[in-house]
C-alpha cells in the first residue's frame, strides 16, 4: 500500500479511512472476483459495510447520519474503490439518491427518508436518464400530471445505478412539457408503489458488481407530498445535486486507480524478465512515477474542493434547522456563487486519470494485465465509467468553460462600471 497526503484530516476521518480499509481488504476483495464475473450484487459484504455505519457518513445527526459532509463520503468510496469499483458504487449511489432530499427537502421529507438511507435500511438510487435524455437531461420525456392530492407518473428511465435493489428513489419528470426544461420536477418515489415496475437488467462492461436497471412507470400514482421543491424547478435540483455528487464520482475514480496502481507494483516487484525484476525497468519506473503523479495530484485536488463544499454545507444545514428553510436556500444565502467549475474539475481530473493510470497498468503487468483471472483488467473497465456517468468528460469541460466565460463576462462589466464611476 502506497502512502498518501492525509490532507489534515481529523482523527474521525482516519478511523473512517481506517475501517473503509478493513472492509475492503477483508469484506470487498474476496467478494469481487465472483460478484464481477456473475453480475451479482454483493448482499453480505453491503450488509458489513450497512453494519459499520458508513452509508450515513455524509449526514447530519440529526437524520441518523454520523455528521459529515462530502469528504467523509468520498474517503468511504475512495477506499471501497481501491478494492472495487462495482461494489463501492452501492454506498456513493445510495448518497446520489440522499443528497438532493438533504437539499431541497422540507423538514418532514428529510426525517421520513434520511435515517433509513443513513442506516442502509433502504438503498437509494437516483434517476434521471432517459432512452432519449442522457447528457441533454432537459430533454426528459416522462411526464408527472397532477391528479388532486397525487401525480400520475409515465414514462421510462434507464440505465439506474443500484436498480432494483433500491427501495428510494429520486426522479426527475416533466410537470409540463410546454415549458420544456422549465417543466421538470423532482420526485421521490418508493419501491412498490403501484405502476412502478423494473424492465431491462443492463449487460456492462465494468462495475458489473452494481446492478444497472431500466425503470418502468406506468400510471404510478405518487403522493403530492413525495414532490422535492417546486413545480418547474427538478433542473435545479439535478443541477445542484451533481455540483456535490460529482467529487464521489472522483473518489470512486481514484480508488479504482490506486487500486490498479497497488496491484501492478506488487507483480511488478516479483515478476522478472532478462534476468531482473520488471520493476528495476526505467521504463516502468517511469511509468510508475507518472501514475502516482497523476493520482496525487487528482486527490489534492478532489479534497481542497471537498473542504469548502463541506463548510457550505455543514452551515447551510444548521441554518436550515434554524430556519425552516430548505438547504439549498440557505446555501444560497451563505455563497452567491456556484460550486460548478470545481466539481466538474475534479469529476474530468479525476476520471481522466483513472482511465490512463489502469490502462498503463494494464501494459506494465503484460499479457497476464489482460486477463480475467488478475485483477488490473478489471480496475480497467471499471475506470471506463468514470468517465461518462454523471456527466462525460466532454460536458464536465463544457460546464468549467461556461463557468470561466461568465466569470470573465462579470469581471469586464465590474471593470468597466469601475472606470464609469
Amino acid at each position: 500500500m502506497l502512502l498518501t497526503l492525509d490532507h489534515e484530516f481529523s482523527d474521525e476521518q482516519k478511523e473512517i479511512i481506517k475501517l473503509a480499509r478493513e472492509l475492503a481488504e477483508k469484506k470487498v476483495k474476496p467478494a469481487r472476483s465472483e460478484c464481477d464475473e456473475k453480475e451479482k450484487f454483493p448482499v453480505e459484504v453491503v450488509e458489513d459495510i450497512k453494519k459499520a455505519d458508513l452509508f450515513g457518513v455524509y449526514l447530519p445527526q440529526e437524520y441518523g447520519g454520523f455528521g459529515g459532509a462530502n469528504t467523509e463520503l468520498c474517503l468511504v468510496t475512495e477506499e471501497l474503490a481501491k478494492a472495487c469499483g462495482g461494489i463501492a458504487l452501492c454506498v456513493a449511489a445510495s448518497a446520489l439518491c440522499g443528497l438532493p432530499i438533504l437539499m431541497f427537502g422540507t423538514e418532514e421529507q428529510k426525517k421520513r427518508w434520511l435515517p433509513q438511507l443513513a442506516s442502509a435500511q433502504k438503498l437509494g438510487a437516483f434517476t434521471i436518464t432517459e432512452p432519449d435524455a442522457g447528457s441533454d437531461a432537459t430533454a426528459t420525456q416522462a411526464t408527472a400530471k397532477k391528479d388532486g392530492d397525487y401525480y400520475i407518473i409515465n414514462g421510462l428511465k434507464n440505465f439506474c445505478s443500484n436498480g432494483e435493489v433500491a427501495g428510494i428513489y429520486t426522479l426527475f419528470a416533466s410537470t409540463n412539457p410546454a415549458r420544456g426544461p422549465r417543466g421538470i420536477t423532482a420526485f421521490v418515489v418508493e419501491k412498490g408503489t403501484p405502476g412502478f415496475s423494473f424492465g431491462k437488467k443492463e449487460t456492462k462492461m465494468g462495475i458489473r458488481a452494481s446492478p444497472t436497471y431500466e425503470l418502468v412507470f406506468k400510471n404510478c400514482k405518487v403522493p403530492a407530498t413525495n414532490r422535492l421543491g417546486e413545480e418547474g424547478h427538478g433542473l435545479f435540483v439535478a443541477q445542484a445535486t451533481f455540483d456535490f455528487s460529482r467529487p464521489g464520482v472522483g473518489a470512486q475514480a481514484l480508488g479504482i486507480a490506486q487500486g490498479a496502481l497497488d496491484e501492478t507494483i506488487k507483480y511488478t516487484r516479483t515478476r522478472k524478465q532478462f534476468g531482473q525484476t520488471v520493476i528495476s525497468f526505467q521504463a516502468i519506473q517511469h511509468m510508475i512515477a507518472d501514475c502516482a503523479t497523476k493520482i496525487e495530484t487528482a486527490r489534492a485536488l478532489l479534497y481542497s474542493v471537498n473542504r469548502v463544499m463541506d463548510r457550505t454545507i455543514k452551515q447551510a444545514v444548521t441554518k436550515s434547522l434554524s430556519s425552516g428553510k430548505s438547504v439549498y436556500d440557505e446555501m444560497r444565502s451563505l455563497r452567491s456563487d456556484r460550486l460548478t467549475k470545481y466539481s466538474a474539475m475534479v469529476k474530468l481530473s479525476c476520471s481522466e486519470t483513472a482511465m490512463q493510470v489502469t490502462t498503463d497498468c494494464v501494459q506494465m503487468c503484460g499479457g497476464i494485465g489482460y486477463m480475467r483471472d488478475f485483477p488490473v483488467e478489471k480496475y480497467m473497465r471499471d475506470a471506463k465509467i468514470t468517465q461518462i456517468y454523471e456527466g462525460t468528460s466532454q460536458i464536465q469541460k463544457n460546464e468549467i468553460a461556461m463557468m470561466i466565460i461568465k466569470e470573465y463576462a462579470a469581471g469586464a462589466r465590474a471593470a468597466k462600471e469601475l472606470v464609469g464611476a
